[in-house]
């Protein structure tokens, strides 16, 4: 895709700050036509600039959750075949590769102490990973 007109920021903006905001409350806050907002959302996504939609929740709904970042070192070439494995694990809300002491940064959410030790334990025996640091989340001061 060209480079991101001034248009496509400010619609990405707005679909940041809510990503249910119909076509035409879009077009109406960007001054544009509905059809130009369809266009762009779906040449957006052909691109690969949006990914996906989702859904953001208050802290309240989430209070219950474990949360925690896990820095993870991979043995050598092994990383492509850690990552596809990590993927499967649905506790795993996102996974970033990385530069310095660590090669992956995974955050997990879990729903409680024991599903976060049998994360934990899956994490650390798959074949290539050779050392981690976890650190649970306590309070979010910025989001």
């Amino acid at each position: 895709m060209e480079r991101l007109t001034d248009l496509d920021e400010r619609l990405l903006a707005a679909l940041r700050n809510d990503g249910r905001a119909p076509i035409a409350t879009l077009a109406t806050r960007l001054g544009v036509s509905r059809a130009t907002i369809t266009s762009r959302i779906d040449k957006l996504t052909a691109a690969g600039v949006i990914v996906g939609f989702t859904v953001r929740v208050r802290d309240y709904a989430e209070a219950s959750t474990v949360r925690a970042t896990s820095f993870i070192e991979v043995e050598g070439r092994s990383t492509d075949r850690v990552i596809a494995h990590l993927r499967g694990f649905p506790e795993i809300q996102s996974l970033h590769t990385t530069n310095g002491g660590w090669d992956l940064v995974a955050e997990i959410a879990c729903t409680d102490l024991p599903a976060f030790d049998d994360v934990l334990r899956r994490l650390r025996s798959i074949d290539g990973v050779v050392n981690s640091e976890t650190s649970l989340l306590l309070s979010s001061v910025l989001r």
